[in-house]
């Protein structure tokens, strides 16, 4: 007797695969249903008969699990699962994987755009030289903004796991000291890494990267006080969560010429609002939460998701955040 294949269902897969990747992987385990995008009154009758749900930023809630009593499996395309109702999956008995540093290397090279945009305004001068500024130019160059050597510079890290490793490895490479708060103790450390407490990496850093988990703790932790302290030419890059950042403090505090610049791929709400100050605030560049996005870190996701797959049916789970 033939076994019955599953019944799979992808909620959002257009961020994960605008269409320049492939799904057959994923269709070849089972009867597959792939919508760009689900709105929340669309999820039950999408998903009723479905044994596996897929889903990037889609929220499962404990009452569409209730709804859905064929569901077994989840699969996040994605690293974060706060979408997912965990303790309702765990109740339930519901599998829920997530996909761990598929884009560790993507996301510390997003820091770098930033900070090397601020430092170096690549794009700003390339604009103007469009505009026809340097054919006008009475001298064989011109600058009107001002520039960083990063090397000899201090670069902290808030948050020390496979990203900020890479960034701070980055760091040193351009000839950087890292100062990293991290529960990790000094002798864990990479060369050329040191601990310091949260005070000390955002009063002495020229350069603060923010690289940890968005939890009660750190909700806001870049706040008015936090950015007073800072050097007043110092630069802050966020390619983590977006409310780890009191935004209107940080565009006051970019307005006010506190420090010096932001480079921020995440925002509180995203798409944001058009009142969110940070749009229009000094020195402030944003781009829309795709530091996750190129081409090879989506395929490692894409890749990842199916052997997360194809261990739930084998019965050899991995990447299991509802045990």
């Amino acid at each position: 007797m033939e076994q019955k294949k599953m019944k799979i269902v992808v909620l959002d897969g257009y961020a994960l695969n605008p269409n320049d990747l492939s799904w057959e992987p994923l269709m070849s385990l089972g009867d597959c249903s792939i919508y760009e995008l689900t709105a929340p009154d669309e999820l039950i009758e999408r998903s009723k008969d479905a044994d596996a749900l897929f889903t990037n930023k889609t929220m499962i809630t404990a009452e569409h699990m209730a709804a859905l009593p064929n569901l077994k499996y989840i699969g996040v395309l994605a690293t974060g699962y706060n979408v997912v109702n965990i303790d309702m999956a765990r109740k339930k008995g519901i599998v829920v994987t997530n996909v761990p540093a598929y884009s560790t290397n993507s996301v510390a090279q997003m820091v770098f755009a930033h900070l090397l945009n601020l430092t170096n305004r690549v794009g700003y001068y390339a604009k103007e030289n469009r505009k026809g500024r340097w054919e006008e130019n009475r001298d064989f160059c011109y600058w009107d903004m001002p520039m960083m050597e990063l090397h000899g510079k201090r670069m902290g890290i808030v948050g020390l796991g496979s990203i900020g490793h890479a960034v701070a490895s980055i760091a040193v490479s351009f000839g950087m000291e890292v100062w990293a708060y991290t529960s990790k103790k000094q002798a864990e450390l990479p060369v050329g890494v040191f601990a310091h407490t949260l005070e000390e990496v955002f009063k002495y850093s020229d350069v603060v990267s923010l690289h940890c988990p968005l939890n009660r703790n750190t909700h806001h932790m870049v706040d008015e006080k936090r950015l007073l302290s800072m050097k007043k030419k110092a630069l802050l890059i966020n390619t983590g969560r977006g409310p780890l950042i009191d935004e209107e403090a940080l565009a006051n505090a970019l307005n006010n010429e506190v420090i010096a610049g932001a480079g921020l791929d995440v925002l509180s709400a995203e798409p944001p609002k058009h009142d969110n100050p940070l749009l229009s605030a000094k020195n402030c560049f944003i781009t829309p939460h795709i530091a996750w996005a190129t081409n090879e870190a989506r395929g490692r996701l894409m890749d990842c998701v199916v052997r997360n797959f194809q261990g739930f049916l084998a019965n050899d789970i991995i990447n299991n955040v509802a045990r």
